[in-house]
């Protein structure tokens, strides 16, 4: 093919990410928890007992294209809108043809897939309650952020949340390899990879965006002869000069909060402003930012200063009432103290080790002295003899087992090396030194 006619062929047809989007489920990528053999979407899709759901998870992990694959293996009539653009109206209007086209599909619901649904308002959201509850529609949703704060309770509490997870590098190679060897315009050129840390770096998970790279670093060969040689410096030198300004929208998105949530992780104030500059300059939503402020705070401050859970969640108070402009202050304000206080992770690796256990046994019987006996029944089967009430003893604390049998002794929390947690550990030391050296 001469360049003129690969030109114009490339012109008309759709981008890259588009072109190798999936149409079934045999060639769909990652996500195997969801997908996999006997795991739970797998099985909606084999029993066609479909429900509604959300999908949540980061951009370029499969939501829109998993969507598309359950209603056309389903067979259900398809109706997509995105939050960004629909109203109320929209809504309303999907849903009366809903009513119509249901008595063709054999009295199988149709789909109707709502994108970034987190930024519809509460009254759209509330036009889907009626029809996601008596089943004129099987509702799918997608969104980046956590519905548990954008998706109203009602809702919320008629769809599963399935969450998705960033592609692993195996997935990325996989994605890789398939759009060299099917795309119609690059298996017709000579593409040799001879590096690949610098495209699933600059990737990040996000199958979209490996495409996207993929695509520009082979356009930018045109007009040359030979052969197509992909690179670390390639790859590098082609994302640099292509790099889109921040974009809340978009896929810079994540790369700015990331650093921002690191560098205030890493006790940086001057770099932790800076990228919160950034995000508000590009027009990031402020009660977002103060969101993982709070994260923050509990993760990566924790109990070496718990004064900073209570500041971001001022501040999260704050940001709500006064909006923007103003709420710039209060957010900079938590940003720098965020980042300038001690650091502890401890709690959070308590809570991580303790769910590890749960997981592995979820059935571990609560010790009967610490059940309540509301009953006689209860009294005489032995519940809550022998507890001991701790503020009927010197110091308010008495020793007694409070893990069930098999996990006593148990330490899940290890305070973290700081002068709060240095007198809470002081304290636990005296009350259990058996447990805490």
């Amino acid at each position: 093919m001469n360049i003129d006619t690969h030109t114009a062929q490339s012109s008309m047809l759709p981008p890259l990410p588009e072109r190798m989007r999936p149409r079934e489920l045999s060639e769909y990528v990652g996500q195997k928890h969801l997908v996999g053999e006997g795991c739970i979407l797998r099985n909606m899709i084999t029993s066609g007992n479909l429900s509604s759901f959300i999908l949540w998870g980061p951009p370029g992990a499969g939501k829109t294209t998993l969507a598309g694959i359950i209603a056309s293996s389903l067979k259900r009539d398809f109706y997509t809108l995105s939050a960004v653009s629909a109203g109320v109206k929209d809504v309303r209007d999907v849903i009366e043809k809903a009513k119509g086209r249901s008595v063709f599909s054999k009295g199988a619901a149709p789909i109707l897939f709502i994108d970034e649904i987190h930024r519809f308002s509460k009254s759209q959201q509330d036009a889907l309650l009626g029809a996601v509850e008596n089943g004129t529609i099987v509702l799918i949703g997608a969104t980046t952020e956590n519905p548990s704060f954008e998706v109203i309770t009602p809702l919320l509490s008629r769809c599963q949340v399935f969450v998705l997870k960033s592609l692993e590098v195996e997935d990325l190679q996989t994605l890789l390899d398939r759009a060299l060897r099917e795309d119609v315009l690059l298996k017709e050129k000579e593409i040799e990879v001879t590096q690949k840390e610098a495209i699933f770096r600059y990737s990040g998970g996000d199958a979209r965006k490996l495409l996207n790279i993929l695509e520009i670093v082979v356009d930018s060969f045109a007009g040359k002869e030979g052969k197509v040689t992909i690179d670390n410096k390639t790859v590098t030198d082609c994302v640099q000069e292509n790099i889109a300004i921040y974009d809340k929208d978009g896929e810079m998105h994540y790369d700015i909060i990331s650093a921002f949530i690191k560098s205030i992780r890493g006790s940086d104030p001057n770099a932790a402003v800076y990228y919160l500059a950034r995000m508000l300059d590009g027009g990031e939503d402020p009660l977002f930012i103060a969101r993982r402020l709070c994260l923050s705070a509990s993760e990566d401050v924790g109990l070496a200063n718990p004064n900073a859970l209570l500041l971001a969640n001022a501040c999260f108070q704050v940001v709500h009432q006064i909006g923007m402009p103003e709420a710039r202050i209060p957010l900079a304000e938590v940003t720098v103290y965020l980042a300038s206080s001690p650091k502890s992770n401890a709690s959070y690796l308590a809570i991580e080790k303790a769910l590890a256990a749960a997981k592995e046994d979820r059935v571990k019987a609560v010790p009967l002295y610490l059940r309540n006996a509301p009953t006689k029944l209860m009294e005489d089967l032995g519940y809550a003899d022998g507890y001991k009430y701790a503020h009927d003893y010197p110091g308010h604390f008495v020793d007694l087992e409070f893990m069930p049998q098999g996990l006593e002794g148990t330490v899940f929390y290890e305070p973290a090396p700081n002068p709060h947690e240095d007198r809470l550990k002081a304290y636990l030391k005296a009350c259990w030194p058996k447990y805490y050296l």
